[in-house]
């Protein structure tokens, strides 16, 4: 039985998404009013006779024009909240989004690049998950954010060039690395034949070291390079590690043995980074990590948990000792605690210190800091790559707010997927919608 702890626990605005929530909430209501139980049909029971009394048989309605009209039901909604995405998208035009009726009612609403043909894509949901036909279960949160997701793939085809990808639960599995039979291999070797840049954007800060990230991508490169990709081809393929820090190029690389491989090579930072970025002083970067580490350490002791402080050049967090565990409300407190730490401290700071960037982020099993976040990643490999925001799109597992997928919804579109397999579901959905390059 679930505990009114953990019902209320789930109801926090940290573990709700605003949007999700109130589409789930209008669908909800022709749920209850118009999948109404069937209609009794009148029996008489076998060998009975007038003086008997009628048996009544809750089981021989036709279903299927409840089915339908609920169909249609589903789909005014869908085509509603459509009509007010797309009244908010012209009002931020104008620059004043705060005045649409979806802002009213969603004040926490994010920013649309694209139109989202929401009725479409319901319908697509339900040729898959027959949504229509439930009487028992409403339209649920994974049911809306999927068909949020095949509304953006949708919208998004014809203009995507520049893609981007979590890592960890999103390419692989938490803390694995590229398999060379991963089925998402040739889905992104598709994505770069149809001329599309593609990034891995990833909290994993390893500075200007390629041979790290080449060793969590060893299947990926191995198989780039079993196929012989052309040198054009590799170089729509790239790695920013620690959320927006280090940047690598793909490429054939040589080997002390004269062999040919595929590769990452580090990208210095003045050739892509803005000036801003570039002003970030490496003492007061140091400051804000020893204020987030003695949080974090503060938590450590407070909740007594098995973990160790684990600290890097720009980032620094706390990770389980001897392969453990740690519950996802502790991880939520530390995240929560250190944010508002960093923010009071930063106000204090004055006017004489950058407010420099940060993330703080539950990673599933531990928690990070880390210097930058995601939507400054993508917004760089945008400037660099001359991608627009609606011809971006960035794929995670984390987008509720102490997840460090969430910032990026601000400069590109977005898919909420949660586990590899749901990755490859949307990049099957929208390879075939994609158009290829004369020479490819």
């Amino acid at each position: 039985m679930t505990s009114s702890y953990r019902i209320n626990y789930q109801l926090r605005a940290h573990k709700r998404d605003p949007l999700i929530e109130f589409i789930k909430g209008l669908l909800l209501t022709p749920f209850i009013l118009h999948a109404k139980p069937r209609k009794p049909v009148l029996n008489s029971p076998v060998g009975g006779g007038p003086d008997l009394p009628e048996e009544r048989n809750d089981y021989q309605e036709e279903d299927k024009p409840m089915v339908d009209a609920n169909l249609q039901r589903y789909l005014e909604i869908m085509k509603s909240v459509e009509v007010m995405i797309e009244e908010h998208r012209r009002k931020a035009l104008k620059g004043v989004p705060e005045h649409s009726r979806l802002h009213r009612i969603v004040p926490s609403v994010a920013s649309f690049f694209t139109p989202l043909p929401l009725e479409a894509a319901f319908l697509d949901a339900n040729a898959k998950h027959s949504i229509a036909a439930r009487r028992f279960v409403p339209p649920s949160f994974n049911d809306i954010r999927r068909i949020l997701n095949t509304a953006q793939v949708m919208a998004i085809a014809p203009t995507i060039n520049l893609i981007t990808f979590d890592g960890d639960m999103t390419l692989y599995d938490d803390g694995t690395s590229f398999t060379d039979n991963s089925p998402l291999i040739p889905l992104l070797i598709t994505l770069m034949r149809a001329g599309l840049r593609v990034a891995i954007v990833t909290a994993a800060g390893y500075p200007g070291d390629a041979s790290k990230y080449e060793e969590r991508l060893t299947g990926l490169l191995r198989s780039f390079g079993n196929q012989q990709l052309s040198e054009k081809l590799l170089e729509r393929f790239y790695v920013l590690g620690g959320e927006c820090n280090y940047l690598f190029r793909c490429g054939w690389k040589q080997t002390e043995s004269g062999s040919a491989v595929v590769g990452l090579t580090y990208i210095e930072p003045e050739a892509y980074q803005p000036a801003d970025m570039l002003a970030w002083k490496h003492e007061e970067i140091q400051e804000l990590l020893d204020v987030a580490e003695e949080n974090l350490k503060r938590n450590v002791a407070a909740m007594n948990l098995k973990a160790m402080i684990l600290r890097k050049s720009r980032a620094v967090g706390i990770v389980p000792t001897n392969n453990g565990k740690i519950a996802r409300e502790q991880l939520d407190e530390c995240v929560l605690s250190t944010q508002q730490r960093l923010l009071e401290y930063q106000q204090m700071s004055g006017p004489s210190k950058i407010a420099i960037p940060f993330c703080v982020f539950n990673g599933g099993n531990d928690v990070f800091v880390d210097i930058g976040n995601k939507l400054i990643g993508v917004q760089v490999l945008q400037n660099y790559l001359g991608a627009a925001p609606d011809a971006t799109i960035h794929v995670g597992d984390q987008f509720l707010s102490t997840g460090n997928d969430f910032a990026t919804r601000s400069s590109c579109c977005t898919l909420w997927i949660v586990n590899p397999e749901e990755t490859q579901d949307v990049l099957k959905e929208l390879t075939p919608l994609l158009k290829f390059p004369a020479e490819e």
